[in-house]
């Protein structure tokens, strides 16, 4: 179905100042998500995995790290973070980053038409604290590198071909990527509490390997229009990329990113916001917040990796929170899809759903122990909306 916008609209009491005078629809404003109100229904108890979920749903564990993957003899990588899935066949794939430094990279893992694993191998090593990432149109997976002066790498899921460092998509603390067929660009976030939002343009859509990197300019308030400009030296050295043009406007803690028709979103996590890029007519505003949500009511705290639906659900991750996959509906609903319980010290990352939309791939960084090497990373099958 047609992806429509989220939460603009009426303001809840007089807020619209606060967002430079442009409204938001207001719906889960001003009726908060509670229990039972989202697409799925209420959250039941915690299942043997400690995950709460709708009725209907049921989770298993794939991998664990420091342990072998399902009957194969790939060990789990520690600190799985961001995460996409790839068609094979008749099975899919799953890729996963390792947010560690050093030695970060990725791996992935396969499954036949059944969903049972049939392999498990590393696609990237030897690169530094890889967080989240991004799917190609051409299916290859975008590493990113979230350290200062950090690279994007290009990798191949199937594990055919080596993986290549993407230079010319600039070099800063990388977080995530996003695809943009229509208009030939990558968009990428930059976790930095003064971090800035750019897009990448191939001189080949299809091929990374040149291009001119660009930064969002925008005013300081929270909705209006933008423009972009580009970044005279993407190499970040001697000035780092966020401060080399004037006017580019500032985010506090990129992460998560995601696009789907005419719109790309992203959440910062500096203020538990998610914005929304309306790219047909150059126009950003706030498609979440937290703080004006009313009585400290907000069903979404810790806003991290995003992921979106085929039927046009956004779900997003919480680094903390609750520990919970949050949906925003395209009807403005925003509830909690499933709680992991017992991880209170872990983020949920990587979430990502399998080619024919009916499987949920995600992590638990740190996992019960609270340490990278507790990293668990799971799959939620169920009746989802497609």
């Amino acid at each position: 179905m047609e992806r429509r916008t989220f939460l603009r609209g009426a303001v809840i009491g007089s807020s619209a100042a606060a967002f430079g005078g442009t409204l938001m629809r207001g719906a889960a404003y001003a009726a908060p998500a509670q229990p039972g109100a989202g697409p799925y229904g209420a959250l039941g108890a915690a299942d043997a995995n400690g995950i709460m979920l709708p009725s209907g749903f049921t989770s298993r564990v794939i991998a664990r790290s420091g342990q072998t993957v399902g009957g194969t003899s790939y060990t789990w990588h520690n600190a799985p973070d961001g995460g996409a899935c790839y068609a094979d066949g008749s099975g899919w794939i799953y890729v996963s980053n390792s947010e560690i430094n050093p030695s970060g990279g990725a791996s992935a893992v396969k499954f036949n038409s059944s969903g049972t694993v049939t392999g498990a191998y590393r696609i990237l090593s030897n690169t530094r604290q890889n967080c989240a990432g991004g799917k190609t149109p051409w299916n290859t997976w975008l590493s990113c590198e979230e350290v200062s002066l950090g690279y994007v790498y290009e990798t191949d899921p199937y594990g055919v071909n080596a993986a290549v460092r993407r230079s010319a998509m600039g070099r800063f603390k990388h977080e995530a990527a996003a695809a943009d067929p229509v208009r030939q660009v990558i968009y990428l976030t930059e976790d930095e509490s003064s971090g800035c939002f750019y897009r990448f343009i191939p001189t080949t859509w299809g091929n990374l390997s040149s291009g001119t990197l660009q930064v969002l300019k925008a005013g300081t308030a929270t909705s209006g229009s933008f423009t972009w400009q580009n970044v005279p030296d993407p190499d970040g050295s001697p000035t780092a990329t966020r401060s080399q043009v004037s006017g580019a406007k500032k985010f506090n803690g990129g992460e998560g990113c995601h696009y789907a028709n005419d719109t790309v979103w992203f959440t910062t996590k500096g203020d538990n916001r998610v914005w929304q890029l309306n790219l047909a007519n150059n126009t950003y505003e706030l498609a979440y917040d937290d703080s004006l949500v009313p009585g400290g009511a907000a069903p979404l705290t810790g806003v991290d990796n995003v992921t979106g639906s085929s039927y046009g659900d956004l779900y997003v991750a919480e680094d903390g929170g609750t520990m919970e996959i949050c949906v925003i509906t395209p009807d403005d609903v925003v509830a909690p899809f499933l709680r992991i319980t017992g991880q209170s010290s872990s983020e949920i990352t990587g979430p990502a759903f399998s080619p024919a939309g009916n499987r949920l791939y995600f992590s638990s960084q740190r996992g019960t122990s609270g340490s990278s090497s507790g990293g668990i990373t799971y799959e939620v099958t169920g009746p989802f909306r497609t």
